[in-house]
């Protein structure tokens, strides 16, 4: 509501987006000659109001009339679908440049800007691909933190930055600079090389060009919000720190993705028949037991469903237990409840209370159980077995993710409505949103949203749009599409998904048989979420996925598939047993960071062990002089019976190796040999305040008599003088019938 005498100003909060739907005057012609509402850039005032007939108008810049209005007009009411954006304008500055040093592996970051910065955003770019450093709100404290991605950089990368910046409170330009009334953008990392090649400090000042800033992931232009109370804590306590960030040396990228792990069946589990019916759901409770959700005796069949309606209700609920709590290691029921309550179980999840949050595709209802083994029944969403797609109904709905910081809940709605809503933990509606309804390249529209993933790390929710067969992520706050994961191997389906923030993020899938077009082999992924790189592929060997439909992922890697056309559930875990000749080569000894002069965190050194050492000219001689000396005396039948094997066991052993890989993702018979460089080249050594960091800055605001404005170049905190103080159905059956068009997004 936008309440004004003569003239005023009115902005949104540079953390929200405002969509104006309607238009109401509060005025009649004998009050007012008209009024107008005018957008732009810089409103001639930014506080009180003003006389805009004597002073100098609206706007500094050029007014553009957004909505009008005289002599007793009607309310102006936006069509269905369409929003006026009111919003902040945020302004970028990007810094990339080429890596031509030798290899470095960061494992700390550091974001810095003035008053004026809402997000600084570092990232590595190689072969097209966007890996982040770092992401931070420069408003927060300064500190290095942990890098968000174990990762190497190397001579051909491109190491690239994007600071966004508000204008708010600014109707004059902003000047490069070193007070808090300039501006800079710096993101710093802290990395240790290998001490023969070792660079103490480089400098990147580089524009970065627009081609290249195209591809950047989304996320890096989505403020981080702080809070008022954040920044006034800030600003007014004096108190000591309590928090220090540890910082590890972070694993190198060959030993977390290239070790050789692999997921392999545990053919034995569980030890007894768990007597399961159609399994379409699974989850953990906090403890790390094994929660099922399945059908028991009813089943979802071919004469189920008509138009989204239950046709079988004269069945009754199903009798048996259908939430069973499990051991995780033996397969052993701990607990079992759910009798009498559901039609067709379709998704569960748990909060951090270790209470259930399940779906059920006929009564269309999201229900909240108590996990007691009572049933109590603590939230009921939807109205039984009555479909809808406003606030209080659901078609179908699919699965649940919870917060577990704020508590909402996320519903995907599903077979017939294709959206996701947002609730609060009590139940009451916030928002929805279906794919391409929040992203302005407008992508498809969900195709039944059947799976959902909340990354706590990341504040994302991430779905398994099963019939688009990709998966899509957004941030859990406002809905804003991040990123898209599609791939050939899934052939046209995603069913589920989960997530495991290990190594940076870690995004787990299952596919399906698509209702048309060539089918993929049915099998589980292990994906890099930040890369989108499939890292494994894995699937039952005693058995085949028939229909995979629900995944989950423990805390040590391991991870079960419930397979809802086999009424089975398969464990899978970590297998690193493997052939010497599979394992990747790294020539490169771990090394201790080093440091930047005098930081306010404590950091701890990397692990300095160092793997045996090669040996020396003389030591070398005096064993091959050793060798000779032995020949010469003659040598042994059982040592050149052995001498004349050698070849033969290494072709065995390659022909082994490369049988057993049989179309896994691992490359892990080939030696990586890294890339060795000079330490020159244009990211060359300069000096400055924070030795040991890798600094996305320039320093053009130091030089006598620069003068530009604006953020087309920036300062670094190197030059900073800091004086101031300051993203229908596979069936109406699920595995039936031909599923209908895509429809349109909610």
């Amino acid at each position: 509501l936008i309440q004004c005498v003569s003239c005023c100003f009115f902005i949104t909060d540079f953390n929200t987006v405002i969509f104006s739907v309607d238009f109401v005057p509060h005025a009649s012609m004998d009050t007012a000659h008209h009024m107008i509402l005018y957008g732009c850039k810089t409103p001639y005032a930014t506080q009180g109001y003003w006389d805009c007939g004597k002073e100098l108008g609206t706007c500094r810049d050029q007014a553009k009339i957004m909505y009008a209005w005289a002599r007793n007009a009607p309310p102006t009411k936006l069509p269905k679908g369409a929003l006026l954006s009111v919003s902040r304008l945020f302004t970028n500055a990007d810094i990339a440049c080429t890596y031509t040093s030798s290899p470095m592996y960061p494992f700390a970051f550091r974001t810095h800007t003035h008053s004026l910065g809402k997000v600084v955003s570092g990232y590595r770019v190689r072969n097209g691909q966007w890996t982040q450093i770092g992401r931070q709100s420069p408003l927060l404290p300064q500190a290095f933190y942990p890098v968000a991605n174990t990762i190497d950089v190397r001579n051909g990368d491109i190491l690239a930055a994007r600071c966004v910046f508000t204008g708010e409170g600014r109707t004059t330009n902003t000047q490069i600079g070193g007070t808090s009334n300039d501006e800079m953008c710096n993101f710093y990392i802290m990395y240790y090389m290998d001490n023969s090649h070792a660079v103490p400090y480089m400098n990147c000042g580089d524009d970065g060009s627009s081609e290249l800033f195209r591809n950047i992931p989304s996320e890096a232009n989505i403020p981080i919000p702080v809070s008022p109370d954040h920044m006034m804590s800030m600003k007014h306590e004096s108190a000591p720190q309590k928090d220090v960030v540890e910082l590890q040396e972070p694993k190198r990228e060959e030993e977390v993705l290239d070790q050789g792990a692999h997921l392999v069946e545990v053919s034995d589990w569980p030890e007894a028949d768990l007597q399961l019916g159609q399994v379409s759901g699974l989850a953990l409770n906090s403890k790390g037991d094994l929660i099922i959700f399945h059908r028991g005796d009813h089943v979802w069949g071919i004469n189920s469903f008509i138009n989204g309606i239950y046709q079988q209700k004269d069945l009754g609920p199903i009798q048996q237990s259908t939430i069973m709590v499990v051991d995780p290691a033996k397969g052993k029921v701990l607990k079992a409840s759910g009798r009498n309550m559901f039609y067709m179980p379709h998704g569960i999840t748990t909060d951090k209370d270790d209470n259930y949050w399940l779906t059920d595709v006929a009564l269309h209802q999201v229900f909240k159980l108590s996990s007691d083994g009572q049933d109590r029944q603590l939230l009921v969403l939807g109205e039984a077995f009555e479909p809808g797609s406003d606030k209080k109904h659901f078609c179908q709905p699919t699965d649940v993710a919870v917060d577990p910081v704020t508590g909402n809940v996320y519903v995907s709605d599903g077979y017939c409505n294709s959206r996701i809503l947002k609730f609060s933990p009590e139940g009451k509606y916030i928002s929805h949103w279906g794919a391409g309804s929040s992203d302005r390249k407008r992508r498809v529209p969900f195709w039944i949203p059947h799976s959902l993933a909340f990354l706590p790390d990341k504040r994302e929710l991430c779905v398994a749009d099963r019939d688009n067969g990709r998966i899509q992520c957004f941030m859990a706050d406002t809905g804003e599409f991040v990123k898209e994961i599609k791939k050939d191997q899934f052939g046209g389906e995603v069913f589920a998904i989960a997530y495991s923030p290990a190594q940076g993020g870690l995004m787990y899938a299952v596919n399906g048989e698509p209702p048309y077009g060539q089918a993929a082999p049915l099998q589980g992924f292990v994906i890099n979420y930040s890369t989108k790189e499939i890292l494994d592929s894995f699937s039952p060997d005693t058995q085949e996925f028939k229909l995979p439909h629900d995944i989950v992922v423990t805390a040590d890697g391991s991870v079960f598939v419930g397979d809802a056309a086999s009424d089975s559930v398969i464990k899978f875990v970590l297998s690193t047993s493997k052939s010497c000749l599979c394992k990747n080569i790294n020539p490169f000894p771990k090394l201790p960071p080093q440091h930047p002069v005098a930081t306010v965190q404590k950091m701890q050194e990397p692990s300095q062990k160092q793997p045996p050492q090669p040996l020396t000219a003389p030591e070398e001689k005096k064993t091959l002089k050793s060798v000779a000396s032995q020949s010469a005396q003659g040598v042994s039948t059982v040592i050149i019976t052995t001498l004349l094997l050698v070849p033969l066991v290494l072709v065995i052993a390659i022909g082994v190796c490369i049988r057993w890989k049989r179309g896994r993702m691992y490359n892990d018979c080939q030696v990586k040999l890294e890339p060795s460089g000079s330490a020159g080249g244009i990211l060359g050594k300069i000096r400055g305040k924070a030795a040991g960091s890798l600094n996305l800055g320039n320093f053009f605001a130091t030089h006598k008599g620069y003068t530009r404005h604006g953020f087309d170049r920036l300062s670094t905190e190197g030059s900073d003088l800091e004086k101031d103080d300051e993203d229908g159905t596979d069936s109406e059956n699920e595995e039936y019938t031909a599923p209908p068009a895509p429809m349109s997004s909610s």
